[in-house]
């Protein structure tokens, strides 16, 4: 069974940091690109940052040179660095992954910002 657990968020004043891991089991994270989503009350989710099994990144403009993603394979665990946070970061965080068949999912971690 497929578990993507994620973890870290909490309550952070404007311009402080939050690293968010998301580890996984029953599916290795060295094979799969990982994507990190956001969505906010009322809003659509979007995409914040994803890293290929290769190492590479992108991430969304609005996040670019604040946050930052990595992987750790051997403890099959992807990071989410995030710096300068904003009031307009506040979400709920969910990482995303799929195999050729399923996508999965994880139950999400909030993230608020104050101002």
């Amino acid at each position: 069974q497929v578990q993507l657990v994620e973890s870290g968020g909490g309550l952070v004043q404007a311009g402080g940091s939050l690293r968010l891991s998301c580890a996984a089991s029953g599916i290795s994270f060295s094979f799969n690109t990982v994507t990190w989503y956001r969505q906010a009350p009322g809003k659509q989710r979007e995409l914040v940052a994803a890293i290929t099994r290769s190492g590479n990144t992108n991430y969304a403009d609005s996040v670019q040179g604040r946050f930052t993603v990595s992987r750790d394979n051997a403890k099959n665990t992807v990071y989410l660095q995030m710096n300068s946070l904003k009031p307009e970061d506040t979400a709920t965080y969910y990482c995303y992954t799929k195999t050729w068949s399923q996508d999965y999912w994880g139950q999400g971690t909030q993230v608020t910002v104050s101002s």
